[in-house]
């Protein structure tokens, strides 16, 4: 394994964390992405990671049916709070130290986001996971997880999805939509290319941060995603 990158966001959804066409956690999908995490880690890859809250609950999407957005997106913001919590878990089951910082404050769950001491939590050997979104409304764990990125110095954004890159349709309903190898940022924006908002894609082409994305399936997806040994697009 030579890992093409020092420290690293991952992006996972919170699909991802449960089984296909399923809402919840999936223990035995959690532990065999933690066993892909801590294989990384233990390269000397530094490890931040934004998980979503998809495999809950939808906030944006269900917010316009019943609920208030601010409240909808409170509790997408709980939702990823407890896969993170999870996956910390299963990640020290492993032998990975790992810390779990929140946007949204909970003490009594896990620590509200500190720039410095997750700065530390790096230094100290573990994985970083942020939690709680950005802690406000209004904002997606994608615009999380370019903002913790960039404030982490990270050399990429890994973002997991469930189509091997980006695409100039959906490749669902179109089997001729074509996949790109390369974009950059201002043709997903002026396109409105549907692999992350608009606000997390501006954000990382204001800091210049790569973006990856890939398919987050099969087993050693990850591993190989940083390894560059997988088919994915690269938004720089």
């Amino acid at each position: 394994m030579k890992p093409a990158y020092k420290r690293i966001l991952l992006k996972l959804s919170g699909e991802g964390l449960a089984k296909a066409e399923q809402t919840g956690i999936d223990l035995a999908t959690v532990s065999r992405l933690a066993k892909e995490i801590a294989a990384v880690h233990a390269t000397g890859v530094e490890i931040g990671i934004v998980v979503g809250g998809g495999n809950f609950f939808r906030g944006a999407k269900k917010a316009c049916e019943m609920l208030d957005r601010s409240v909808a997106d409170q509790m997408g913001m709980m939702a990823t709070i407890m896969n993170g919590i999870v996956l910390k878990s299963a990640l020290e089951a492993e032998g990975c130290a790992a810390a779990v910082y929140s946007g949204l404050s909970v003490p009594q769950v896990c620590e509200t986001y500190n720039y410095t001491k997750a700065m530390q939590a790096f230094k100290n050997g573990e994985v970083v996971i942020f939690a709680g979104g950005t802690g406000c409304a209004y904002f997606t764990t994608d615009t999380a997880a370019v903002l913790r990125a960039v404030e982490m110095h990270c050399d990429v954004l890994l973002k997991s999805t469930q189509v091997d890159g980006v695409y100039d349709a959906d490749p669902k309903l179109d089997p001729k939509a074509k996949r790109f190898d390369v974009i950059d940022y201002d043709t997903v924006m002026a396109n409105h290319l549907n692999v992350m908002d608009m606000t997390a894609i501006s954000m990382a082409r204001e800091a210049k941060l790569p973006i990856m994305v890939f398919a987050q399936k099969g087993e050693n997806s990850i591993v190989d995603a940083i390894c560059g040994k997988v088919k994915h697009t690269m938004i720089k």
